[in-house]
């Protein structure tokens, strides 16, 4: 086996000459992306040396490639996948052989190194248009502005000479997860990550274009669903405008629309009058009677939507948790965010398919409060947990699990019908209730908050435990 570390394009473009002059298969390859990595980039199965029958390159010449196939493999150089090095070397390799198809999106790597291609150019289009600059004061010197993203793929060098193109000699910084460049006005700079959040930035100026968003916001225009299609969720947490977007999405489904302008407006005081309010201008009706329209509390009024539980309709387990998170509300599914990649890890760990359970939360509207720039989870109080039970009794009806996990003390409570409910009583063992099985764990969030890496163990230790707990529970049987 030959190993070739590789960081860059350029770096992985001198291994291949050296590997094609020496008619190196694919297979004899094992590419890593540091020295004290293992084999990152190839899944092949390991062998000692090139394999004698392999099919010998067409020459012993040196490497020359069409420019076309040549930009392809600089796109989709910048693709995150674990095996893109590996790929690519087999796309060279197969070229070399005097396989042309290789090129053609008929052709099995063909198709795939044109999805890559395809998947870079589109984040680069993406991170042209949602990277959001924020000024600095001008006492602290440069860069003078900054902007942070969260790049799907390795393309912050493409774009970085983007933005120094447009920008001329005003410096900036781009900060990304795992990488950050500065522009000083004249040569860019790769520095090493810099930056946590968007909330590390400091805007004087952002309070002034959150009110000027505001002032241009038209609820009789809206077309929610065309928003979200143009602007995808994962962008949303990291624009200015997005803390706010969510409360005028709801405003204007819920009055706004109808009198054509923002409740701001007919607020004003002086001689500024509204013929028609919405109370006016709509009968009054019973209360709605679906989730949609839900207004049993207040929560409503701050939500972009209210999230419905997803699952078999006859589902055996149902996982019950305590609310939508930010992305669980933009997205308008239980479960997605942060949250919820631990739970999908903790149910492949149990041995548990997501897809066979009954996923929901005991309230169904995102309660929230605003910190610096993000939306932060605030617990729903007793009488929001109350109001929104309806919703859950109807899914208990509906899907009819043999078992119940709650996933924290709010959805214990809900599930029991009983404020009072604590999880110290019951976490360690299942117990019946209204003729099925009920199993209290922590909430996934609690992992994610746990003050050690000891205490987010012993959590996620519980939650996998009682997930194996639900699976082995036979049904209760009447009478």
């Amino acid at each position: 086996m030959i190993r070739k570390v590789v960081q860059s394009f350029d770096e992985w473009r001198a291994a291949v000459r050296e590997l094609i002059a020496q008619r190196v298969p694919p297979e004899a390859v094992e590419w890593a992306g540091s020295e004290d990595e293992g084999d990152l980039f190839s899944s092949a199965a390991a062998v000692t040396a090139p394999d004698a029958t392999a099919q010998p390159v067409a020459s012993t010449a040196a490497l020359r490639l069409p420019r076309e196939l040549v930009e392809m493999l600089v796109g989709a150089a910048c693709f995150s996948a674990p095996d893109r090095w590996a790929f690519l070397y087999k796309v060279v390799w197969r070229w070399q052989l005097g396989e042309r198809d290789v090129m053609s999106a008929a052709d099995p790597d063909g198709a795939r190194l044109y999805t890559m291609v395809k998947a870079v150019r589109r984040e680069e289009h993406d991170m042209h248009a949602y990277v959001r600059f924020r000024e600095r004061k001008e006492e602290d010197g440069a860069p003078r502005f900054v902007a942070w993203f969260e790049p799907t793929h390795d393309v912050l060098p493409q774009v970085a000479r983007h933005f120094a193109r447009r920008m001329g000699d005003t410096t900036w910084m781009i900060a990304t997860p795992t990488a950050t460049v500065l522009w000083d006005g004249q040569q860019l700079h790769d520095v090493p990550p810099r930056m946590r959040s968007a909330a590390d930035i400091d805007d004087a100026g952002e309070a002034l274009w959150l009110t000027y968003y505001r002032s241009i916001f038209n609820p009789a225009r809206l077309n929610a669903d065309l928003l979200r299609s143009h602007i995808p969720s994962r962008f949303w947490k990291n624009l200015p405008e997005g803390a706010i977007v969510p409360t005028m999405i709801s405003a204007a489904a819920n009055g706004d629309r109808r009198t054509g302008q923002t409740s701001t407006v007919g607020q004003r005081s002086g001689a500024t009058t509204i013929a028609v309010t919405a109370e006016r201008a709509q009968p009054r009706r019973e209360q709605p009677d679906t989730l949609d329209q839900c207004r049993r509390c207040e929560l409503w009024r701050n939500a972009t939507q209210a999230v419905p539980g997803v699952g078999p309709r006859k589902a055996r387990i149902m996982l019950v948790g305590e609310q939508p998170g930010d992305q669980e509300d933009l997205q308008g599914l239980p479960f997605v965010g942060p949250a919820g990649a631990v739970l999908d890890r903790a149910l492949a760990e149990a041995g548990v398919a997501r897809h066979s359970v009954y996923l929901t939360n005991a309230v169904k509207h995102f309660k929230w409060e605003l910190r610096g720039k993000r939306r932060l989870h605030k617990t729903p109080a007793q009488r929001e947990v109350s109001a929104c039970h309806v919703w859950l009794e109807q899914e208990l009806e509906k899907v009819n699990p043999e078992v119940v996990v709650a996933l924290g003390a709010t959805a214990l409570k809900s599930v029991l019908k009983d404020g009072s409910a604590t999880m110290s009583a019951v976490i360690d063992a299942p117990f019946q209730h209204e003729g099925r099985w009920v199993v209290a764990v922590y909430h996934p969030s609690f992992v994610l908050r746990a003050r050690d890496e000891e205490s987010r163990q012993q959590a996620y230790d519980v939650i996998v435990a009682g997930l194996r707990q639900a699976l082995t529970l036979e049904p209760v049987r009447s009478g």
